[in-house]
């Protein structure tokens, strides 16, 4: 029968490793740096824009990371919004893919001042994998001006959130 085999299934651990917990030095570090700088440029938090350009989705399970318990992008005063025109960044990831073209210049048209373009990931740096394809027209560059490229693939919560302390910390 079907069911004991599911059952005991169930019973055994899971394959996957425990992931690793960022030191809480390191987390406080990069806390006291990012307001630091983020309240002396915008005198608020920083305002992020995710938009996936035509990624496999690995750059968005570690964005999804920032969010969750281990990382908490809020306690560090950034957050995602679901506006380009309350972003002060916008995160591309993955390459810039035809069809997707147009949506990220009208993306990029909607932001306010600063407006720094961020691109995440090998494909978003120069199609990665992807850029021989004749749907892809290269990397995030090819249709944006990029003001930061994390590289990666996918880079991780900890890199991103370094990418994202650097780049304020430049135009300040």
């Amino acid at each position: 029968m079907l069911w004991p085999r599911l059952a005991r299934s169930l019973l055994r651990r899971p394959l996957t490793d425990a992931p690793v917990p960022p030191l809480p030095e390191t987390v406080a570090g990069l806390t006291e740096r990012l307001q630091a700088s983020a309240r002396a440029r915008l005198g608020r938090s920083l305002a992020i824009r995710a938009i996936d350009a035509g990624s496999c989705n690995g750059c968005e399970l570690e964005l999804a990371g920032l969010q969750g318990v281990v990382y908490d992008l809020e306690r560090f005063g950034l957050r995602f919004v679901e506006s380009p025109r309350h972003a002060d960044v916008l995160l591309a990831t993955g390459p810039a893919v035809r069809n997707m073209g147009e949506a990220l210049l009208r993306a990029h048209a909607c932001m306010p001042e600063p407006g720094w373009v961020v691109a995440v990931g090998d494909c978003a740096l120069d199609g990665g994998l992807f850029r021989d394809s004749y749907a892809v027209a290269g990397g995030i560059g090819a249709v944006l001006p990029v003001d930061l490229v994390i590289p990666g693939c996918p880079p991780s919560p900890s890199l991103i959130l370094e990418g994202l302390l650097a780049l304020v910390e430049a135009e300040s």
